[in-house]
């Protein structure tokens, strides 16, 4: 585990020998992080633990480092993703929701990594399903925290799209099928519209 940060979640991991760290080749066997965020539990588990190790965050968040760790796989969340692969993560419109946090340096730190997997993890609508979070393109005023060409792996619980090296076709295709299946054919729809899909497309998840 080589994470930002840390909460009580690690304790029944550790304690049910799932959590062990013993096939990482940087800080074996070692949790690297820099900052617990918890209950006292939490605090006192940690307290002396030579397991857990803190550093500051210019090291743990550092992509260089991050990417020593063979097969590392990171996962972070995402607000709302375009068609193309573009991904807001912090902002509502023009509104800020959070900060810049890690996400960029853990998603090209296991895209570095022999065998990584940089993962966006999303829900397909908000709202009570009213609306998609995988959209034509971002809403005005959204920040862009990832570009298209940081984003390999998207999941929401329809599917996982694979778009790293993909055309900007294929990346359409990719994350319409991963959608909601009430919004995919006005996904496919503007993506005509866009010219992002040929005129006559049809969707592979629906053949």
């Amino acid at each position: 585990m080589h994470s930002h940060y840390i909460t009580d979640n690690i304790i029944p991991l550790i304690e049910e020998g799932v959590l062990t760290c013993r096939k990482k080749n940087y800080h074996p066997e070692k949790i690297l992080t820099s900052f617990a965020l918890g209950t006292n539990k939490l605090y006192k588990f940690i307290d002396n633990n030579p397991f857990i190790e803190f550093f500051p965050s210019d090291y743990v968040c550092n992509p260089r480092y991050i990417g020593m760790n063979k097969k590392m796989v990171s996962i972070n969340s995402a607000r709302q993703i375009d068609l193309t692969g573009q991904v807001n993560a912090a902002t509502e419109g023009y509104s800020f929701y959070s900060g810049l946090g890690e996400t960029i340096d853990f998603m090209r730190g296991s895209a570095f990594s022999k065998g990584g997997k940089p993962i966006i993890i999303i829900p397909s609508t908000l709202r009570n399903g009213e609306k998609s979070r995988i959209v034509p393109h971002l809403d005005e005023g959204a920040g862009i925290l990832l570009s298209r060409g940081d984003v390999h792996y998207v999941v929401t619980e329809w599917g996982v799209a694979y778009l790293h090296g993909k055309t900007i076709r294929e990346r359409v295709l990719e994350l319409i099928c991963i959608a909601h299946p009430k919004f995919r054919q006005s996904l496919l729809d503007e993506a005509k519209k866009l010219n992002y899909v040929f005129t006559d497309q049809m969707l592979p998840c629906d053949e």
